[in-house]
């Protein structure tokens, strides 16, 4: 399972790592040691790395809020296919009803 960081150690690490950035020659080799030194997976410190440069716009891809927007609208589209679907049986069902004759 993995762990839950708060987001007060993610943005320590993301400061942490921008302050040693300059003293490395490339992004992995400024990473592996302030996920040591955190006691972090230093994959886990480039995905927060990656996550930070789309939020500040400084790297193209979806922001968390844009993400967590298209998943409402996902959950909500579906659940109004499925209201579709269940109107239209249900219209179909007495439609059928209306047009069978009646025995009194």
């Amino acid at each position: 399972m993995p762990k839950k960081y708060s987001s007060e150690m993610r943005e320590r690490a993301l400061r942490m790592l921008a302050e040693g950035l300059p003293d490395h020659p490339n992004q992995m080799a400024a990473i592996r040691p302030v996920a040591d030194l955190l006691g972090v997976n230093s994959e886990t410190l480039r995905v927060w790395l990656r996550c930070s440069e789309v939020e500040a716009g400084q790297r193209p891809g979806v922001t968390t809020d844009a993400a967590e927007e298209i998943k409402r609208l996902k959950r909500e589209n579906a659940e109004l296919r499925r209201a579709n679907e269940i109107l239209k049986s249900a219209s179909v069902f007495f439609a059928k009803e209306l047009d069978r004759p009646t025995t009194k």
